[in-house]
């Protein structure tokens, strides 16, 4: 990929983590933050919260980029280490399981007495198997490769949990309502990162495809140039 092309990249993947945090912290908080300034004409302090919001958004897009390329890495070395694709598709697959496994009976931390906080995150793990789900289905009818469907299902469920794992481990303050504001922005910027690949890598080898070009015809329109000249010189 070229650097305009990573720029472009990372600076779109960068503003959907600042807007979607933005806007999730908006609605989760708007009760116990973000109404009282209003109600209180404290508007400096609404725009400075919601700002910060944006601002723990790019946060989040930046450690999204990090583990999809981290991701990147270990596919590959997965697929070489067991040689065959198949292997590695089953291998995430047990992966998977036990991520959600570990997430939902350890990381979730439930009880039957709470029975508000059980619906939010039977809600939050709605949301982490439904996107997912439909970013593998999208990312299979753009490729037509079938085979990708595990490894879309694998980045988008494991490697979001791992990047979200830090709010999980929390015990105390608004716990709940951070784990659902930093939900969402790792689940749009992974989305927009494993569709929008494809294209910046097609658009990056396009361009260079063109600077080569350009590179050529400089070349052949400089030795015509030079023999003359030469042949000058030479009179």
């Amino acid at each position: 990929m070229t650097i305009r092309n990573w720029l472009k990249f990372f600076l779109n993947a960068l503003l959907i983590g600042g807007g979607i945090t933005g806007l999730v912290g908006l609605l989760v908080r708007w009760n116990d933050t973000f109404y009282p300034f209003i109600q209180n004409g404290e508007i400096s302090e609404f725009i400075a919260a919601f700002l910060w919001m944006v601002f723990l958004g790019f946060t989040m897009s930046v450690v999204a980029q990090m583990g999809f390329f981290a991701y990147l890495t270990v596919h590959q070395f997965g697929v070489n280490m067991f040689r065959s694709l198949t292997l590695w598709n089953w291998v995430q697959m047990l992966l998977i399981a036990v991520v959600l496994f570990d997430l939902v009976f350890f990381r979730f931390d439930l009880t039957k007495a709470d029975t508000g906080r059980t619906v939010l995150y039977m809600v939050l793990l709605a949301f982490l198997l439904g996107v997912p789900a439909l970013t593998a289905w999208l990312k299979v009818k753009m490729t037509g490769k079938k085979h990708i469907l595990i490894s879309a299902l694998f980045f988008m469920i494991v490697i979001t949990t791992l990047e979200w794992l830090p709010a999980l481990m929390v015990r105390s303050g608004n716990i709940d309502q951070w784990v659902t504001i930093l939900l969402f922005p790792l689940l749009a910027v992974n989305m927009y990162q494993l569709l929008m690949l494809p294209k910046y890598n097609a658009k990056s080898e396009e361009d260079l495809k063109k600077r080569q070009a350009r590179r050529e015809a400089r070349k052949e329109s400089g030795t015509p140039a030079k023999s003359k000249s030469k042949k000058r010189t030479a009179h």
